[in-house]
């Protein structure tokens, strides 16, 4: 298979990790070791002696720190650099650890015997734990080697789950719901939702724009803190962000892998979610829980006063029965561009685009389904070229193809395919599988999946797309004789580090990839479209292709890209590229500090929106209380 090796400018890119050589004594108790080493750990931080503490972890050792020991996404490597980070932490005076426990709350959070690799050849003991430090609490996980005869830290983690005095209002915290005794005036529950929701008597700290699973989860997380939100779509409901994609949509993510933060789908849901119930379930959602979302509103302008540490920010709100606009004002603290995973759509520069005599489509978000001829035209062959080769265009191509096409797609790059049964079977179910034997919490799995370092993760992603291209041998080897091009992912490492450092290149197989192998969807690899016909498109190498209908499926540009539209250069240039990994492996600018006081992108799958707008929403509140520097 042949392997793609790029990666975005200022991207974390290595070759292939290499594991340490690690064993197990021959008797050893797991629970002992952990506690040993947490009780050194406590030690060395009373004494506030971070080169002792950092020396229990082995020469290669890291710690990956989501905001509890500083207030960003930071990944340390080496007792040195630990020590360093460690020390810069309690020298700023705001957030110091004070210590850890082994998280003993659940049976399968017990430290046991497991592994570095996929393999089982670099043995580790792995346990969960929990912290306390000046600000809050949190969770962890901790992964133990065997070394030259001494148990060392090769992996810590620390994710900050709560502030002190600020935890969410849930659970013993939950608020009391009745009102007896004059309570706001003696408005009921509907007085005081509707007063709340129009904003009458109090503005938003945070405006969040736009009503995805990114905005929804942070307005939910933010509101369980007590934070003022307002969320605003220019959508007619919330959910039509979902409902008004082609109408064969459905989630490749399986449904273990998608719960929502407070609501998470029920059981009897389908594994895999289709658009418009999807779109229904945020529309019950922000009901349930409350968020104020408008609906049908847009920003009219923005701008930000750098002395009084906020925004000036005016919204159109257009009223769905008469069609007049409301304006109105607010002077957020924050706001979060939530307007999906990308930015503006991308199609490249195309001459004679307007000559085309057919249907032409020029982002996949246009495509509304297949349509059908009309009575009596039912043998008519209609030609259709698909420009694109990732998820929409094989899908795309399918629906066509499902629906009487002769469907043929461009492909311009390699592409990364994994069947979603391997996909399935090797990366997601291990972590979040519904089954008995393997089913555990979906935070502990979250903990799970963030725990390892990038490199260490790059490293064991290379070895289950190992395993699932030998799953997928044979389609594989059929789409390759078919002409279609494949890759094998960033570094080897297949789908998840593709979808990071790329956000594309990649297809989950649910039928598309057959039709390819049986030559049902015709494949041109390699090519890029290099002007549009009156009757169809012309490649680079000179092929002509007849078309009816053709639609670009070019995917999208960075999320900074809508930043510059809504709110124009000055407000984007301060703000860094989106997605990607820095060189410490986190992710680049989504979920964190932008570079711009007080705005934020939330952005990527239901997965990731239910664990970073934790972080998001904690790093707001941190700074409306003084915790965190907003600048």
């Amino acid at each position: 298979m042949q392997h793609d090796n790029r990666v975005l400018d200022g991207s974390f890119h290595i070759e292939p990790a290499v594991f340490p050589e690690t064993s197990f004594p021959e008797h050893f108790d797991c629970s002992q070791v952990v506690q040993d080493i947490i009780a050194d750990v406590n030690k060395h931080l009373a004494a506030k002696d971070y080169t002792s503490l950092a020396a229990l972890f082995s020469s290669s050792g890291q710690w990956r720190d989501h905001l509890a020991v500083s207030w960003d996404f930071r990944t340390v490597k080496g007792p040195d650099k630990i020590a360093a980070f460690l020390e810069s932490s309690a020298k700023s005076g705001k957030q110091q650890l004070t210590s850890f426990a082994v998280d003993t709350s659940k049976p399968q959070c017990a430290p046991v015997k497991s592994s570095l690799d996929v393999f089982g050849k670099h043995p580790c003991v792995m346990a969960y734990t929990t912290f306390s430090s000046s600000v809050g609490n949190g969770r962890g996980i901790v992964r133990l080697v065997y070394i030259d005869s001494l148990w060392k830290i090769h992996t810590m983690y620390t994710t900050l789950y709560e502030l002190t005095g600020f935890e969410e209002a849930v659970g013993a915290r939950r608020p009391l719901g009745a009102s007896h005794g004059g309570g706001r005036s003696t408005k009921n529950w509907k007085e005081q939702r509707d007063e709340d929701f129009a904003f009458t008597n109090a503005e938003p700290v945070v405006l969040i724009v736009g009503a995805g699973q990114g905005g929804l989860t942070v307005a939910a997380r933010l509101k369980m803190l007590g934070v003022r939100t307002l969320v605003i779509d220019r959508e007619q409901r919330v959910g039509d962000n979902w409902r008004n994609r082609y109408r064969q949509l459905v989630l490749h993510d399986p449904v273990w892998f998608d719960h929502l933060p407070y609501m998470p789908f029920p059981a009897f849901w389908p594994t895999f979610t289709p658009k418009d119930k999807l779109g229904d379930y945020f529309e019950a959602y922000a009901t349930l829980l409350e968020l104020n979302v408008w609906t049908r509103t847009e920003v009219e302008s923005l701008a930000y006063d750098a002395d009084a540490h906020q925004y000036t920010v005016t919204l159109g709100r257009t009223d769905a029965v008469t069609g007049a606009v409301e304006t109105r004002t607010f002077h957020p603290r924050h706001v979060v561009l939530a307007t999906g995973q990308s930015g503006k759509k991308y199609m490249p520069a195309m001459p004679g685009v307007e000559s085309f005599k057919g249907e032409l489509l020029c982002h996949s978000s246009e495509y509304p389904g297949a349509k059908p001829l009309p009575a009596g035209q039912e043998d008519k062959v209609r030609q259709a070229v698909v420009v694109g080769s990732s998820n929409s265009g094989h899908d795309i191509a399918q629906d066509l193809y499902e629906n009487g096409y002769d469907v043929t797609m461009v492909q311009k790059s390699s592409t990364h395919v994994v069947s979603s049964k391997a996909f399935l079977a090797i990366s997601v179910e291990p972590l979040y599988s519904e089954s008995v034997q393997a089913h555990q919490p979906v935070d502990d799995a979250d903990l799970l999946l963030w725990s390892s370092p990038s490199d260490l993760l790059k490293a064991v992603r290379v070895q289950a797309t190992q395993f699932e291209e030998g799953f997928d041998a044979q389609l594989l080897d059929g789409l390759q004789k078919a002409g279609f091009a494949l890759d094998s992912g960033v570094d080897g490492t297949g789908l998840y580090f593709k979808y990071f450092q790329r956000g594309g290149g990649y297809y989950i197989d649910v039928g598309a990839s057959q039709l390819i192998v049986e030559g049902k969807i015709k494949v041109k690899s390699g090519q890029a479209v290099s002007r549009v016909t009156e009757t169809g498109v012309g490649l680079a190498d000179g092929t002509h292709l007849s078309a009816d209908l053709v639609v670009f499926a070019t995917g999208y540009q960075n999320m900074r890209t809508t930043t510059r539209e809504l709110f124009g250069d000055k407000l984007a240039d301060q703000t860094r590229d989106v997605w990607g990994l820095d060189q410490e492996g986190e992710l680049r600018t989504v979920w964190r500090s932008s570079g711009q006081p007080g705005y934020w992108y939330a952005g990527g799958s239901l997965g990731l929106a239910r664990y970073f707008s934790r972080l998001l929403a904690l790093q707001i509140k941190a700074q409306d209380e003084g915790l965190m520097p907003y600048v």
